[in-house]
């Protein structure tokens, strides 16, 4: 009799300690057990052990891996029933780059089909997710709450950037709020519409009709998008307020196999470059999903300046766009055409990497040129831009950058120009660009030739001139010539292009060979020396020294403001003896005694040219 209490004993103990074993252990069961059901390749794994109160099951942690990539992770979630099952949810954070490594299965036969079937599966059920989170695009997050029946699906999401509430009853969407920030300091595109949804819910509506309204940044009124399809076919329309002319028109057909736009129309009325083309996409397998689809189109650019009409081309694929890795072929050819600048372009290049860090690569043979006249005297007689190897990213340019100029303006002369350098990831005042140029001219009001040489880098903020040297082989101008000046650098010139404190500073030299007057008069050798020191190129102040010979130094300071030139020069008291050189020889007139200072103010703006004012003893 003993023995059996034991054994009863034994089993009520076995019946109590199994299920708090099992309790107090989820965190090593519940994910093997759900790995059952899970799909090949992934798994769930629970940092912390869930737990259950009187108020429901508590997760406090609990990452979905596809293989060793994170699609999900979700914290702080509670599932309780008060009156319908109750989900609350801290945060869930989904990285849409491991969409693409989940493994294709095949659908289970017993598996729901229809949309009416699933629906009819749905519990009553809120779900509220205070922070929802899309990797790369952490932009878009904001708070999800769903409020579900099997006779209608309610969703509301409230982000910075995003709001949208609709519902689903049986086969009709409604979407009573979308607004979607799409420019910065722009108000929102704001869209409502109604649709009929498939009864296998695996394709896009059957039908449907949504308008949507938004500003455009050169556009002061708004600008009206309105969207429209039956069965298999339909149209796009967005149009201005004030403008007869559609910006955009998309008539568009889709099968199960194939989407496709054709003869599209576009228009770009704005900036004052207005442009219009022609637009037909095809997207192949779009049914797969994006990974699998096959992309391909022409857009086609029509610009019109003084120098005539302008068309250019770009072709696309066919290839895929992809959130791990794209690869579409593009080739922009044609010209541009505005005002008296024309530009030809032929642009071979690659579209690769995630759609959430794409990367353009320019290939081999890919070369922007342009001609025309920039400025009224100026005129281009060609410019290139060698592009291949090239690369564009969101962090910047990379690659090897050149350029060649080839110009003449009818009185002054004609150059040529060189540059060539290396970025890393660069952007303006942001990445690295190292350059170096080169280049020679002619200069025809003082019959002379001339040459330049540097070399440089910009790095983020600081663009910074290591090295300069440009000079004439001779200026000459009326009665006098003066032999091979030359501007060197002295001290690199620094830009510090910061918001807060900026800065432009440097040291250069001006040196020139004799000075020579028909007269006879000669002006020995001379060396001008000066640092400049301010805000940037358009503001700062100039001071140095002038020698030439035993004459001087004539010390000069003074400021640039961007239009006007001011300063100042003092001549100190020395002999008269020291400008002996200035007397023509056959005036047989040597400089015995004597002394001479001076002070001169000057001046120099475009529209004043050069005024001085001066006090000699």
């Amino acid at each position: 009799m003993l023995g059996k209490y034991k054994a009863v004993l034994a089993l009520l103990l076995l019946i109590i300690l199994v299920p708090l074993t099992l309790l107090m252990t989820l965190g090593l069961w519940v994910p093997t057990l759900a790995g059952i059901w899970l799909p090949l390749g992934t798994r769930i794994a629970l940092d912390e052990s869930p737990r259950i109160t009187r108020k429901g099951l508590i997760i406090p942690d609990l990452r979905y891996l596809v293989g060793d990539c994170q699609l999900a992770h979700i914290t702080n979630a509670s599932l309780s029933h008060p009156s319908r099952w109750l989900l609350n949810v801290g945060m869930v954070e989904l990285d849409s780059a491991c969409l693409a490594k989940l493994p294709q299965t095949e659908q289970s036969p017993a598996a729901p089909k229809t949309l009416a079937q699933w629906q009819s599966m749905l519990p009553n059920t809120w779900i509220n997710i205070d922070k929802l989170i899309f990797s790369p695009w952490q932009e878009w997050q904001g708070k999800l709450s769903l409020a579900l029946t099997s006779d209608i699906q309610q969703l509301r999401y409230q982000g910075e950037k995003v709001k949208f509430q609709g519902q689903l009853k049986g086969q009709q969407l409604t979407v009573s709020e979308l607004d979607v920030v799409a420019f910065e300091n722009q108000p929102p595109v704001k869209l409502v519409g109604e649709f009929t949804m498939p009864l296998v819910p695996d394709g896009l509506p059957v039908s449907g009709h949504a308008t949507a309204t938004l500003n455009l940044p050169q556009e002061p009124s708004l600008v009206d998008a309105e969207l429209d399809w039956q069965e298999n076919s339909g149209q796009l329309i967005v149009l201005a307020r004030d403008n007869g002319d559609p910006l955009l028109d998309l008539p568009w057909q889709i099968t199960r196999q194939q989407l496709t736009v054709s003869d599209g129309r576009w228009s770009w009325p704005y900036a004052g470059f207005p442009l219009s083309g022609r637009l037909g996409v095809k997207v192949d397998n779009w049914q797969a999903g994006l990974e699998n689809a096959l992309i391909s189109g022409r857009l086609s650019v029509l610009t019109q300046g003084q120098a005539g009409k302008g068309n250019a081309v770009l072709n696309f694929g066919p290839g895929k766009l992809s959130m791990d890795n794209s690869q579409l072929p593009l080739q922009l050819t044609g010209e541009a055409k505005q005002a008296d600048l024309i530009l030809y372009a032929r642009l071979p290049a690659q579209l690769s990497g995630s759609l959430s860090d794409p990367t353009l690569t320019f290939e081999p043979g890919a070369l922007l040129r342009s001609k025309g006249r920039v400025i009224d005297s100026l005129d281009i007689d060609e410019i290139r831009w060698p592009l291949a190897g090239v690369k564009v990213t969101q962090r910047g340019v990379d690659g090897r950058l050149q350029a060649i100029l080839q110009a003449h303006e009818n009185e002054l002369g004609d150059f040529v120009l060189h540059m060539d350098g290396l970025a890393n990831d660069f952007l303006p005042d942001a990445g690295r660009w190292q350059w170096r140029y080169w280049g020679k001219g002619s200069f025809t009001p003082m019959n002379a030739t001339w040459d330049v040489a540097g070399k440089g880098e910009w790095h983020d903020s600081t663009i910074t001139l290591t090295d300069l040297s440009t000079g004439f082989d001779q200026l000459q101008y009326g009665t006098m010539t003066v032999e091979k000046p030359r501007l060197i650098l002295d001290k690199p010139v620094v830009w510090v292009r910061d918001a807060q404190h900026p800065s432009f500073s440097g040291a250069l030299s001006l040196d020139a060979g004799q000075t020579l007057f028909t007269g006879g008069s000669v002006l020995p050798p001379s060396t001008l020396k000066f640092s400049v020191d301010g805000r940037d190129p358009t503001y700062f102040l100039f001071k140095g020294d002038l020698h030439a010979g035993e004459i001087g130094p004539v010390r000069v300071n003074g400021r640039w403001d961007g239009i006007r030139l001011r300063g100042n020069a003092w001549w100190p008291k020395q002999s008269l003896t020291v400008f002996q050189p200035l007397v023509p020889p056959d005036w047989k007139m040597n400089l015995r005694d004597g002394e001479l200072y001076a002070q001169v103010a000057f001046s120099a703006a475009p529209e004043q040219g050069f005024r001085a004012e001066d006090t000699a003893c």
